[in-house]
């Protein structure tokens, strides 16, 4: 392991870490417990993360450190392997040891950092911990939980520290971080532009080409926190009030897709959301697996949720695939139940109602999905694609979806009152 990151280790070597980084890279002066850098896509905040907790390591401020991500192949592949990870930036004569087997790196004057998944929460009750270094906390899955189970494990030493290295998403733990701001937190703020000399220029041409001066740009980029958008059929709150864990007994499963009509750089995305249904008509969204696919992966990524979630059902909006969306879902399985679905109205008329069974508490996401709930908390009565620079096809999935399994009385009561 040493051989492949030495290189790259020796050439922080002429000064280390801090040599490299930004001044808004480096940890603040003064008396704080914890540290939040809130920054753009691309800022450099695993960087920042990654040399921190090394340099922590070398100069014996830390000894047991806690490594918590959204997932446990994020924290692998992130903050450990990353192309900005703990081990491209130890220097070669202080290289940790690395166990992916017991999620643990070791260091030679002993210090031991573990990796921590907000999948599961329950792994942060016991251990112990001087520093911790949480990734995307925007992100995770149980945000609250898996926080409060750091926070009780972060007691050794005279001063335990921690770091969160994410972008802003407007959940609540993150507001209220950064409410503790000026008492005994500090916050570093970045855009992904401040490090364009690191990044690829065609990287950054897109960005400025498809999101500046969007509302995705403003949060993915620039690293703004925003509220809810006003006049949004769905409003983060709801989605965060009504959350789970896990999904009780089913009764139904659905997997419903919205595919696009390419593939390609440009193309839309093709929307692919698992939900089910209890007897008492309480609905819970079990999965978005939505991507820019060709049409044989869309199909293969559906096919494969059905058997996996063992599906009722798969529906397929074919407004522009027409009898292709069945015969692609048929190449790959022809016993598969499929049901094609037609769009008579148009995208906003068909989500009012289903924004309504969220406003009813009759909706429950199983973990968190930030793309889709983003593009949810996005999508306006006067939703425009040309305006917004992109089409909500993970919400028509997910509107298929639960068009479907909540049934003919909802949609129709709702209509007979608006006319």
């Amino acid at each position: 392991m040493t051989s492949i990151f030495a290189t790259f280790a020796d050439t922080l070597a002429d000064g280390g870490w801090r040599a490299k980084a930004r001044p808004n890279q480096l940890p603040p002066d003064g008396d704080w417990n914890g540290w939040l850098v809130m920054a753009g896509r691309g800022f450099g905040k695993n960087f920042t993360g990654a040399g921190w907790i090394n340099e922590m390591v070398e100069t014996g401020a830390a000894g047991r450190i806690g490594l918590v991500a959204a997932t446990a192949a994020d924290a692998r592949d992130v903050m450990v392997e990353g192309e900005s990870g703990l081990l491209r930036l130890a220097p070669s004569w202080n290289m940790p040891e690395y166990e992916p087997s017991k999620r643990r790196l070791t260091w030679k004057n002993g210090a031991i950092a573990t990796l921590f998944s907000a999948e599961e929460s329950d792994r942060l009750r016991g251990p112990q911990f001087d520093l911790a270094w949480a990734d995307e906390l925007g992100a995770w899955n149980e945000p609250q939980q898996t926080w409060d189970m750091l926070q009780f494990g972060l007691r050794l030493g005279a001063r335990p520290r921690w770091l969160v290295t994410t972008t802003p998403r407007p959940v609540k733990l993150l507001k209220a971080l950064l409410a503790r701001e000026g008492r005994d937190v500090v916050v570093t703020r970045g855009s992904t532009f401040e490090n364009e000399a690191n990044l690829a220029p065609t990287f950054i041409q897109a960005l400025r080409d498809r999101y500046e001066g969007t509302r995705l740009g403003r949060q993915e980029i620039h690293a703004e926190m925003l509220s809810d958008t006003p006049g949004a059929l769905w409003q983060l709150d709801w989605l965060d009030r009504d959350r789970v864990s896990k999904a009780p007994d089913l009764k139904r499963i659905v997997v419903a897709i919205d595919p696009a009509v390419s593939n390609n750089e440009g193309s839309d995305e093709t929307g692919i959301v698992i939900a089910g249904v209890t007897k008492d008509q309480q609905i819970y969204v079990l999965d978005d697996l939505s991507g820019r696919y060709a049409p044989h992966e869309w199909a293969a990524k559906a096919i494969e949720a059905y058997r996996r979630y063992r599906a009722d059902r798969i529906l397929a909006e074919i407004n522009n695939g027409g009898a292709m969306v069945e015969a692609t879902i048929r190449a790959l399985d022809r016993l598969v139940s499929f049901k094609s679905v037609h769009a008579s109205r148009g995208k906003v008329v068909r989500a009012e109602p289903i924004a309504a069974l969220y406003e009813q508490r009759k909706v429950h996401h199983v973990g968190n999905f930030s793309t889709l709930e983003d593009q949810m908390c996005a999508f306006t009565s006067d939703f425009d694609r040309g305006r917004n620079g992109y089409s909500p096809d993970r919400v028509d999935a997910l509107v298929w979806a639960l068009t479907e399994l909540s049934g003919p009385q909802h949609t129709v009561s709702r209509w007979e009152l608006r006319i």
